[in-house]
């Protein structure tokens, strides 16, 4: 009976779970939705050819995009930027967790981080083309000069915050360094670090797109400069909406990373809400 009787109370709970996943899905929708309706609408009574309507965009998209054209340049882009953002979170953390641990070394770097942070990602371009050649790491190292840096950021900021009162315990239980480090100051800096890693994302979108448009021969920054450079305006929307679709992408998939990754994070935000 007691068996029974679960099964029957669970049953309307996953109903709830279905319909607000469900609501929620139409209602993050709703918006996008309008604003292509209210386009459509707008490109009809327009006579002006840079603003066409969705659907000579999606008619673009398609014959761009869906063939070869996503071997040569989409690949390729999506490739260097995950290699610039994986390399981004690798340096950044490593090296804002020793900053952030020790007081010396971060007096010691403070004025030539804050010199480069102040320098415009862009600007190393030329720069980074002299010394590397046009090549995929110049396009990496670009990518890196710019998205590494919240992440540095944050993560010093997040060791730097780590509870007194944990590592006076730790210190107390005689943990070793590299439990300290494992358990404590990188599970305390997560959430941080975390933050940093979301605005990193958005600077690495950006900072590929700009690294093919100064000097490449394929890729999406390439090619949306490319079509700009032609007039083939409805071809032009259609990468910078690829590049949306990429932004998109990034934002479900960093999501989901940071959902198993703080899953402890946000339990103890439920629970002190509760």
């Amino acid at each position: 009976m007691t068996a029974r009787a679960e099964r029957i109370a669970a049953r309307p709970r996953g109903r709830d779970v279905a319909s607000r996943v469900a609501s929620g899905f139409l209602y993050s929708l709703g918006l996008p939705f309008l604003l292509l309706v209210v386009w459509g609408a707008a490109s009809t009574v327009s006579t002006n050819r840079f603003f066409p309507g969705p659907l000579t965009i999606g008619e673009a998209f398609r014959e761009t995009w869906v063939g070869p054209a996503f071997v040569h340049d989409v690949l390729p882009s999506l490739y260097r930027l995950v290699l610039g953002i994986a390399a981004s979170i690798v340096i950044g953390v490593a090296l804002g967790t020793l900053i952030g641990l020790f007081r010396w070394l971060s007096e010691l770097l403070e004025p030539l981080l804050e010199f480069f942070r102040a320098i415009p990602p862009p600007v190393l371009i030329p720069v980074v083309m002299l010394l590397l050649g046009i090549t995929d790491t110049m396009k990496v190292v670009v990518i890196v000069s710019g998205a590494v840096w919240p992440i540095l950021l944050n993560t010093i900021d997040g060791v730097r915050a780590t509870d007194s009162v944990m590592s006076e315990t730790a210190d107390s239980f005689r943990i070793t360094w590299w439990e300290r480090l494992r358990f404590l100051v990188l599970p305390a800096a997560s959430p941080r670090i975390m933050a940093g890693v979301r605005q990193g994302l958005s600077v690495a979108l950006i900072l590929m797109v700009i690294s093919e448009m100064f000097a490449s021969s394929a890729g999406l920054g390439y090619r949306i400069a490319y079509f700009q450079r032609n007039y083939l305006i409805a071809e032009m929307w259609s990468g910078i909406l690829l590049l949306g679709l990429v932004g998109v992408l990034l934002a479900v998939t960093f999501g989901v990373v940071e959902r198993r990754v703080l899953r402890w994070y946000h339990g103890i935000r439920e629970v002190n809400r509760a």
